[in-house]
């Protein structure tokens, strides 16, 4: 469905992407504001909890009006509108983290992670379709761009919006590491080593992905294994820790990335709180590093936490730029390693799910973790949205 409007991108199509969107984005709203309106008074009124309520109903009232979008002027003015809501719902993920915090022994912990699953799943497919409607319209402006014709895959022909047909896992995973190591050398400085990442098995594995989402996945999955190894190996003063082995295999239907580390495993206290968003014995540690990230983005991937800000990916080994948008999970995957926010794996679920895809850890207490990431080869083809009516579910 992202790749359908933008294979050869004309007036009408991209016209009809407006209309699209148009009409999911104000049904995809009325269904979250409908969730919070379920939850108890009390936990309704909580003020991260009541901000982020106000924010969907302005955005509702306002998508609502917009009326069936006929001309490019129509289409930019509409585009000026969804820019302007995505700055404003910047602070979305960490009030919503904060709510469901301190409101924690208000609801079971089981109904409000699934709250907090929706709401971010759901926050995660309007953006993705919105951010992929807005880079159409650059496209649709772009100099290179000619009505009719389809992109040449020696050019722009890899990217269709956001989405980049030919992520290669290999490229990723280095990538992902360089800053993992970068983040972690930059919080520890020159105390001890930092574990090398070793990559086997397909490295020429290739999958449909939005590269800023794989990259957030797999960045603080080798994060919390390369911070791991550095914390367990620094005491006992080895000169080399062991290196933190990734093993990709590629299957016709998709492929899985394993991430294995010898870090001491995850304490058996966190096990049952791994996926949690509310529960968990540092949970006031959380809270109050959430104050120190009053925004988070949603999309595209940016580099923080002192790194040169002017850094670029290179995508699929062609040279081209990574796009240079503000990003959803960038205070996230930007963070210090010891800014700990406690949303990393359960929000990497939550990604890893919306493309059809798993993740899953194994942990071996006393030795490391094993972490699973498969991802789908076919792409999130119906964005996880089968039949219309389950809509409720996104």
């Amino acid at each position: 469905m992202l790749t359908f409007f933008g294979r050869t991108l004309t007036e009408e199509r991209l016209l009809s992407s407006a209309n699209y969107i148009r009409t999911e984005l104000p049904t995809r709203i009325a269904h979250r504001i409908r969730d919070m309106q379920t939850l108890s008074y009390v936990v309704v009124t909580n003020p991260h909890m009541s901000h982020v309520y106000e924010l969907y109903y302005k955005a509702f009232d306002t998508f609502r009006r917009v009326r069936a979008i006929t001309s490019i002027e129509e289409n930019d003015r509409y585009c000026k509108v969804i820019s302007e809501t995505l700055r404003e719902h910047l602070t979305v993920i960490p009030r919503l983290a904060m709510g469901v915090i301190e409101c924690q022994d208000m609801m079971r912990s089981e109904d409000m992670d699934k709250f907090m699953n929706t709401m971010l799943r759901s926050r995660i497919s309007r953006r993705v379709i919105a951010e992929q409607h807005l880079s159409l319209t650059d496209t649709f402006h772009s100099p290179w761009h000619f009505p009719e014709a389809k992109m040449s895959p020696a050019t722009h022909g890899d990217f269709v919006g956001e989405v980049f047909l030919r992520c290669n896992a290999r490229e990723v995973v280095e990538r992902c590491a360089v800053m993992a190591q970068a983040l972690t050398k930059e919080a520890y400085g020159s105390e001890g080593s930092i574990a090398r990442v070793v990559i086997e098995g397909h490295l020429d594995a290739t999958f449909p992905y939005i590269p800023s989402h794989v990259e957030y996945i797999i960045g603080e999955l080798l994060r919390n294994s390369i911070q791991a190894v550095g914390e367990r190996y620094r005491r006992s003063g080895v000169r080399e820790p062991p290196p933190i082995e990734v093993l990709i295999c590629e299957a016709p239907q998709h492929v899985i990335i394993r991430i294995s580390d010898q870090g001491g495993g995850i304490p058996r206290e966190l096990l049952p709180h791994l996926w949690s968003f509310s529960k968990g014995p540092r949970s006031q540690t959380r809270l109050e590093n959430l104050v120190k990230v009053p925004k988070m983005a949603a999309i595209m991937q940016e580099v923080k936490a002192d790194m040169d800000s002017s850094q670029t990916a290179v995508v699929g080994g062609q040279g081209r730029k990574a796009i240079q948008q503000q990003s959803s999970l960038a205070s996230l995957t930007g963070r210090p390693p010891n800014l700990r926010l406690g949303m990393g794996l359960p929000m990497s679920r939550v990604y890893a799910e919306y493309w059809a895809g798993t993740l899953e850890l194994h942990s071996l207490e006393g030795y490391g973790v094993d972490a699973f990431l498969q991802i789908s080869k076919l792409g999130n083809k119906n964005e996880q949205l089968s039949t219309r009516a389950s809509i409720d579910a996104v």
